[in-house]
């Protein structure tokens, strides 16, 4: 089911890395996470909840990319 909150969702099973884009446009990886909490996430009908109550505070993440801002001025 696609989320209002959650762009795309991305896990490397080998360094147990989940990646979240954010529709917003920021990306954060999370660290040391279970497969079976990714596996939950990508199955879970309210996926922006279940990341706040399973993922959020739960694992280190990081950062990594922000949205790019635009432009809005008028062209010349």
């Amino acid at each position: 089911m696609p989320s209002t909150v959650i762009a795309h969702i991305g896990y490397d099973a080998e360094t147990k890395k989940l990646t979240i884009v954010y529709v917003s446009g920021h990306t954060y990886v999370y660290h040391s996470v279970p497969e079976t909490v990714y596996k939950d996430l990508k199955a879970s009908r309210v996926k922006g909840r279940y990341l706040r109550f399973f993922v959020k505070d739960k694992y280190l993440f990081e950062k990594i990319a922000s949205p790019v801002p635009i432009d809005t001025s008028p062209a010349t």
